[in-house]
């Protein structure tokens, strides 16, 4: 099973890669964040017509994740599990042939020193006890998104320039640590050590060109499904298209 997360950055506006990269890259699942639409305005019946079915959180204008998926698609929570007051869209999950995945969107969290990032610390904790709690179900768990969290030196093109953002702050990099400490396994990470492989360029100030970028979308596998990786890796093509999406896909396979 091919698994692929994306942030498209508008799934209406991107709809067109989206669905090349579909017939290009043939993934059985996608995790898709950032549709910028709400639930009933997601373009179904162009995905349909692709050939996969879907499960949709959406939102007006802001956040949104989705499920696309070849085989059916038995939805397990539509939200983070933890705090029945937050209604942002942001986290959606199903079982899909006999794996537990997941779509998640994490806050981003600045500016740093307001409610929003003590929104996205807290955030994190909910998705941390969450995710421990799956664990004991002992499926093959993929939590697989836009974490909004650069996890090492390695993961940057330059630390020094991330000094003030929350997606570098300690507190957010011990927080996907403790995610991994708890059982699960980068699976990016786990199959290619390179340093500076990247998943996010900002538009701004030739980033793209000059591949500095960041690395964090991520697919965080539990013990069983880790047994089973048997490649993954960050596909760049639909980042090098007119309008693209600031982020480009990541994907594994399971045997």
């Amino acid at each position: 099973m091919k698994i692929a997360t994306w942030n498209v950055n508008s799934v209406k506006a991107r709809l067109g890669h989206l669905v090349q990269f579909l017939a290009d890259s043939s993934p059985d699942v996608v995790l898709l964040q950032e549709l910028k639409c709400r639930t009933e305005d997601f373009p179904r019946l162009e995905i349909e017509a692709a050939g996969y079915r879907c499960a949709v959180l959406g939102q007006k204008s802001y956040n949104g994740v989705a499920i696309l998926a070849r085989e059916a698609i038995d939805c397990t929570a539509e939200g983070l599990p933890g705090d029945p007051e937050d209604v942002q869209s942001r986290y959606i999950e199903a079982r899909i042939a006999g794996i537990r995945v997941a779509s998640l969107y994490a806050p981003n969290g600045n500016p740093l020193g307001t409610e929003k990032y003590a929104y996205k610390l807290a955030w994190m904790d909910r998705l941390e006890r969450h995710a421990r709690s799956l664990l004991a179900s002992e499926e093959p768990v993929v939590l697989g998104g836009d974490y909004n969290i650069i996890p090492e030196a390695e993961d940057v093109y330059d630390p020094a320039d991330w000094t003030g953002d929350a997606l570098w702050q300690p507190a957010s990099r011990a927080a996907l640590r403790r995610l991994l400490w708890s059982g699960y396994t980068d699976a990016f990470r786990a199959m290619d050590p390179r340093p500076h492989q990247y998943s996010f360029w900002d538009y701004q100030a030739g980033r793209w060109q000059r591949n500095e970028g960041i690395r964090i979308d991520h697919l965080l596998l539990s013990p069983v499904a880790t047994d089973r990786l048997v490649a993954a890796g960050i596909d760049r093509t639909p980042r090098t298209r007119e309008k693209a999406s600031d982020h480009t896909p990541v994907w594994c396979e399971l045997s």
